[in-house]
């Protein structure tokens, strides 16, 4: 047996279901069953889903549940107690773990947060930059004022870009230019094509900024929870169709709409020598667009 590679990291991403809970213990207990398994199978860094939190609003009962407002505040209440449970875990296995995302009230509307967790504790937390319409338009989640968040850790540099962030091409890239090795997209998406939007964006960040994309989204059906009642997808793991990566930039894809992680290992020295010495190198010559558009644009004579 050889030892590991400090500059690999095993990611787990999880295609994750909302299940319904009498108690918080409950939730402990499936929280404690899937960061068991994915560290079992030797994972150092796993991420859960967009709006995966939604699911403690069944502890509020079914009325609570299925009430926007009601589920909001209900998810916002047992918040705390859940960041516990995810740095209790993440200590217990040595892991680092990016736990579900969920409402935090930081003033008179909630902000959709994802908290960081490491073997020593919370690290820290991204909230969401861009809402979606329903977010705006039917739930009043606002984004967040703190900006964008350079995770460093022992495991390489972090940046979380939730679900509608990932689609938005500057967001990542200022996250590159800060060294940014590895995103995390967590999503939460009711149709086939909101999760291909998030999986086209994953995509296309990994290749613009030649690093790894992490996608991870709400599955399944739960009808009892207001916003969140159809959910599609399925996990990936993304880099750079480059050399010595896979030719079509896949490192791992899960089954569409089947719970359960999805594995695989991101080698950072990869990334490095792909940003300094590519087939292509579009980290590098992402600025020249700049200098293209200063040109103007030239209309074409009608044919």
């Amino acid at each position: 047996m050889t030892d590991r590679n400090p500059a690999d990291v095993t990611v787990a991403t999880a295609a994750y279901p909302l299940d319904w809970f009498d108690s918080f213990a409950e939730f402990e207990a499936k929280a404690a069953k899937w960061v068991g398994n994915a560290a079992g199978a030797g994972a150092q860094l796993l991420v859960f889903p967009e709006y995966a939190a939604m699911e403690l609003a069944s502890l509020g009962g079914k009325s609570v549940a299925a009430d926007l407002e009601g589920a909001l505040s209900e998810v916002a209440k047992h918040t705390p107690a859940m960041d516990a449970v995810f740095s209790a875990l993440a200590a217990q296995h040595g892991v680092y773990i990016l736990a579900p995302s969920g409402p935090v009230f930081t003033g008179n509307r909630p902000v959709n947060r994802a908290t960081l967790h490491g073997p020593s504790g919370v690290i820290g937390h991204q909230d969401k930059q861009i809402m979606t319409r329903f977010e705006r338009e039917d739930w009043d989640v606002v984004p967040g004022e703190e900006g964008l968040t350079v995770f460093d850790t022992p495991i390489g540099k972090l940046g979380v870009v939730i679900c509608y962030d990932s689609e938005f091409p500057l967001l990542s890239r200022r996250l590159a230019e800060e060294g940014v090795e590895i995103l995390l997209a967590p999503s939460c998406t009711e149709t086939t094509a909101g999760y291909w939007r998030v999986r086209v964006g994953s995509m296309a960040r990994a290749l613009e900024n030649q690093c790894a994309v992490v996608h991870s989204p709400l599955v399944g059906i739960a009808p009892w929870c207001a916003g969140c009642e159809e959910n599609t997808g399925a996990a990936g793991i993304y880099g750079p169709p480059d050399r010595n990566w896979p030719s079509d930039g896949v490192l791992a894809l899960g089954a569409m709409n089947a719970p359960g992680w999805t594995i695989a290992t991101v080698h950072r020295d990869l990334i490095a020598e792909t940003r300094r010495d590519g087939g292509v190198l579009n980290l590098a010559h992402w600025p020249e667009q700049d200098a293209r558009l200063g040109q103007g644009i030239v209309s074409a004579p009608a044919s």
